[in-house]
């Protein structure tokens, strides 16, 4: 750190990204981050759906994390929960996956079926 503006740009960032994760309205998105999403891949994941939020300023959507969401085999494992409560429950995820995911899903309305926990048990 250089300098006090350094210092200040970290804080808002920091408050920002705390300001995402704990936001109560809109869509949540829950990001598993046991042990085994984190070793499949779990926090790029949760990165790239900050990221991309923070990006296109979207303020109806929230990025929170959780545990074990119980299906190891599955992971990196997002759930999308709207305001009314109905689930998506997105598996096998990546940081391009969630960047589609904010695109079409977050954005547009539009769930991305072939990244649903249905698609993979068929």
């Amino acid at each position: 750190m250089k300098s006090l503006a350094e210092l200040k740009a970290i804080k808002e960032k920091t408050q920002n990204d705390l300001a995402m994760r704990n936001a109560q309205n809109g869509i949540r998105i829950v990001v598993g981050m046991a042990t085994c999403g984190i070793a499949a891949g779990a926090r790029p994941v949760m990165n790239a759906f900050m990221d991309e939020i923070q990006k296109r300023n979207i303020t109806h959507a929230t990025v929170a994390m959780t545990g074990c969401i119980g299906m190891c085999r599955l992971e990196p494992i997002v759930e999308v929960i709207d305001k009314d409560g109905n689930k998506v429950t997105y598996v096998k995820m990546d940081p391009d996956k969630a960047i589609r995911v904010v695109t079409e899903h977050i954005v547009n309305g539009n769930v991305v079926t072939e990244y649903t926990i249905g698609a993979v048990q068929d």
